[in-house]
């Protein structure tokens, strides 16, 4: 057998190996959760609900990945989680309202405890729980932006209460400024992050 032979099959048998064995994927998702005992764990292949988005491989980790995931995730428009962010905290992850909503996207305690969010600072979970409480408002009230925005403020029993939004100053402003953005940014690239 010819050294040029001999070559191309060890070059052969290499690319053979590598397909069998696989090449990670550049763009492939990176998932953890925190056990009781604090311990960290990371996979690629979530087994149980307890692991959250954490990045993508290869890429840099920044807020706009976490909304991008968050996004597809709860059928959510990126826009649309980037502009309650601005109007919420305007991208302050250590926000704290006078009311007590904490973090990103302004999750009250109990919600964030409902939602399964036990760290608001975190801009993982803040996200998460964000978008994944806009979703619920989204469907509570048929896909109607403006309910789901005042309920996301001002809380769904008083949009029920009131049958639209309700007669609140600070609601009201919120759902302009929301929309304000959220059209700002499906037309821009957003905030620089």
């Amino acid at each position: 057998m010819s050294a040029r032979c001999h070559k191309n099959l060890l070059t052969g048998a290499v690319l053979l190996l590598t397909l069998l064995t696989g090449v990670p994927d550049a763009n492939a998702t990176i998932y953890r959760y925190v056990d009781a005992n604090g311990r960290i764990h990371f996979t690629n292949v979530p087994t149980t609900t307890n692991y959250l988005f954490y990045r993508e491989e290869g890429g840099r980790y920044r807020l706009a990945n976490l909304i991008e995931h968050y996004a597809r995730q709860f059928r959510l428009d990126a826009a649309l989680i980037k502009a309650v962010i601005k109007v919420e905290s305007d991208f302050n992850a250590q926000t704290i309202s006078r009311k007590g909503a904490q973090g990103l996207m302004q999750l009250m305690p109990d919600t964030a405890r409902e939602i399964g969010v036990s760290d608001p600072f975190e801009p993982n979970q803040a996200i998460y729980g964000g978008s994944f409480y806009l979703r619920k408002m989204l469907d509570s009230f048929d896909s109607n932006l403006d309910y789901a925005l005042a309920a996301y403020n001002a809380g769904p029993n008083a949009v029920r209460q009131h049958g639209g939004i309700p007669p609140y100053e600070e609601t009201r402003n919120y759902v302009k400024r929301v929309k304000h953005y959220f059209d700002f940014y499906q037309n821009n690239e957003g905030p620089q992050q």
